[in-house]
């Protein structure tokens, strides 16, 4: 097979006569903006997005419509086919892509730009992402479909449940997912990168959701070299092979069309309450009158919580959620939570005075051959005999923390969801981050450490909301 393409303008027309080629790119694009791709001699791309100078969006109703597209413009060597990201409820004229209401759905995509001479680096990398996806409970609305010298990781909008995309936009939902992931799988995606040798071209995994973005539609030609954008599922990536993009014998996998109703409603939410959504960030506004939907403001009800917790409880209750998390012992968390508030607390009230140092810290309250010392990440702390934290001869137990912080919080929203919310929080951040003391102070407790009762309220409106979806 080719690098670089060599079939003719009539052998492209042959390829797109196919039955089977016509009906998945028709299945594909259906309700979405069409961007076709014609060859070019030079370095400047060649695009069709409309049907002409000032008509409407290009798309494609049936096959009488693609191929009279193809008709009209023969001359120019047409190969490549691409289908927006978003779907829409009318195409029939331009300012229809103007308005968000008119999105109705929006897929989801992984851009994994790898190259041909690293095929199996970029099978490796999709895996990550595939596995972190079924973690999240989905399985059966991933599919994966090699555009040419790379990958592209598709979840499939209708595992979006209507009632979420009632909720927060469908463009919002699309960026969160993919932000998300990538967020969450970086630190492996850059081990197995890091190890593999001979890279020809820098390798990229992208978060490309925007409002005008389009990805290769199912079985177009490659705009650059002689191969098909083939669609495989994620028990087939282990047997793939680059000679299933041949043009002409093609291996590729229809069920690209299947998907479970809701299967991605969970990491839906999850990852708009962390990363946020596209629309906020570019400053979009609606053409219509109704506001943007949202998860925080419209059809979840939010839960009123009376008072606030101080930043004292909220220190230790976070820093107990973090030494839960990444150890899971309850008891111990406890002690270490309460044992890092104190340590904060003397800390500011000293600071002024003699400085604010971990070498001081460590021997706060007796001298450090006195006790030993624990490490959670770059964090050393003193622990008693007992295997409780101590500080100022003190050791902090599991029952000075439910009568220090527990109860205290307790007189604001009940303990048990308080616990819940944080843990559900701190899950949120890397491994990296837990195991540093600065960046937990700076990215985990110091953005919440005023407003933590917004955290548990929109914990508690999602817990509500996905109890009442079963």
């Amino acid at each position: 097979m080719s690098k670089f393409n060599c079939m003719m303008a009539r052998d492209v027309l042959k390829y797109y006569s196919d039955g089977r080629v016509v009906g998945e790119i028709l299945d594909y694009c259906r309700m979405r903006w069409v961007a076709a791709e014609a060859k070019s001699s030079g370095d400047k791309r060649i695009f069709f997005r409309y049907w002409s100078r000032d008509g409407p969006p290009l798309s494609f109703k049936d096959e009488a419509s693609f191929k009279r597209f193809l008709e009209r413009h023969v001359w120019i060597n047409v190969r490549s086919f691409y289908g927006s990201i978003n779907i829409y409820s009318t195409l029939d004229k331009r300012d229809d892509l103007e308005d968000l209401d008119n999105i109705v759905g929006c897929t989801p995509i992984w851009d994994v730009d790898g190259s041909l001479s690293n095929v199996k680096l970029t099978l490796d990398v999709a895996r990550i992402i595939v596995s972190f996806l079924e973690s999240k409970g989905i399985c059966k609305s991933i599919y994966l479909k090699w555009s040419g010298r790379g990958l592209h990781i598709h979840l499939h909008e209708n595992s979006i449940s209507k009632d979420v995309l009632s909720k927060v936009h469908p463009l919002d939902v699309a960026y969160a997912i993919v932000e998300y992931t990538i967020n969450k799988c970086w630190d492996k995606i850059r081990d197995v990168v890091s190890k593999a040798s001979n890279l020809d071209r820098e390798f990229k995994v992208e978060n490309k959701i925007d409002i005008q973005r389009v990805f290769t539609a199912p079985l177009s030609l490659h705009r650059e070299h002689d191969v098909v954008a083939v669609c495989f599922k994620p028990n087939e990536i282990d047997s793939f092979d680059i000679s299933w993009t041949n043009p002409s014998s093609f291996k590729h996998n229809t069920d690209w069309r299947v998907y479970v109703d809701g299967e991605a409603d969970g990491l839906a939410l999850e990852a708009y309450r962390e990363v946020g959504g596209y629309i906020p960030k570019m400053g979009l506004k609606s053409k219509s009158s109704k506001p943007t939907r949202s998860l925080l403001s419209m059809a979840i009800s939010i839960p009123t919580i009376s008072g606030n917790i101080g930043r004292f409880q909220t220190m230790a209750l976070l820093q107990a959620a973090r030494y839960y998390v990444l150890r899971g012992d309850m008891d111990k968390a406890k002690s270490f939570g309460l044992n890092r508030a104190i340590f904060y607390a003397w800390a500011k009230y000293y600071k002024p005075k003699y400085g604010f140092s971990q070498k001081r810290l460590e021997g706060l309250g007796a001298m450090k051959e006195k006790y030993s010392f624990d490490s959670l990440g770059d964090e050393k702390v003193p622990i008693s005999s007992s295997g409780y934290y101590i500080i100022g001869d003190i050791v902090q137990t599991p029952d000075s923390f439910d009568r220090e912080i527990a109860s205290k919080i307790s007189s604001v929203v009940p303990f048990n969801i308080a616990w819940e919310a944080a843990v559900d929080y701190v899950k949120r951040f890397s491994k990296e981050t837990l195991e540093s003391q600065q960046e937990f102070y700076k990215r985990v407790y110091e953005p919440v450490r005023d407003n933590f009762v917004k955290i548990i309220q929109e914990y508690m409106a999602f817990k509500k909301f996905m109890e009442d979806k079963k």
